[in-house]
């Protein structure tokens, strides 16, 4: 049984794959967010967050946004079987350019967490997932820790990476808003969804896993 680590995007947590099923012979394991240290970067806390990984034993990675970034990071250090991202990126240079712009100004610094989490909130009323999924949804923007988000918006924009470690399987939107399609390289498209496919188009999302998951286990 080859455990398959999840790690969530950003403000989110283990209920944005709840309807994910694995293949048979794959085990989830949710690795739960830590408190970052003082001006941690991304690598660094992506190796912390590691600890929760048993590497004497293959496994794979999932990552959806955010989580992505950090299991690229990890793959990096621990050579993992598969490494499949959702809504990501592999390499800091693929991020939107007014990511890095708002970075450089630091307009992150600026804008108060609670705003960025109204608007978040608010905009599942003018999306396309039903009514379950924007419920939910709400409720984990809500209850998303303010601290951990204002870290992760300054960790993705300072963020410096341009190794792909191998295997890397990518599946992405067509209308993902906050990572287009159009800045990034992915393995797998799928077309007319949006940034949180793994809750609206789950059915697409587990086909792709299962394939993913079945040719790295055999690689």
């Amino acid at each position: 049984m080859m455990k398959v680590y999840f790690i969530s995007g950003m403000a989110a947590d283990k209920r944005v794959f709840k309807y994910i099923q694995l293949p048979a012979n794959f085990e989830a394991v949710y690795l739960d967010w830590i408190t970052p240290e003082k001006e941690e970067t991304l690598p660094s806390y992506a190796l912390r967050l590691a600890s929760g990984i048993n590497t004497n034993e293959p496994f794979a990675l999932v990552g959806l946004s955010f989580g992505g970034m950090l299991a690229i990071e990890i793959a990096k250090q621990y050579h993992p079987s598969a490494t499949i991202l959702i809504s990501s990126v592999p390499v800091s240079n693929q991020l939107p350019g007014y990511f890095r712009m708002a970075g450089k100004i630091g307009l992150h610094k600026l804008v108060p967490v609670s705003l960025l989490k109204s608007a978040a909130a608010a905009k599942r009323f003018f999306t396309r997932e039903k009514n379950e999924v924007k419920k939910l949804l709400r409720q984990i923007i809500h209850e998303s820790d303010d601290d951990l988000i204002r870290w992760s918006m300054h960790a993705i924009l300072n963020w410096q990476n341009e190794t792909v470690p191998q295997p890397v399987w990518h599946i992405h939107g067509t209308r993902d808003e906050i990572l287009p399609v159009k800045f990034t390289q992915p393995t797998h498209v799928i077309q007319k969804e949006g940034h949180m496919m793994i809750m609206t188009a789950p059915h697409l999302v587990n086909e792709f896993l299962q394939k993913a998951l079945i040719e790295g286990s055999r690689s």
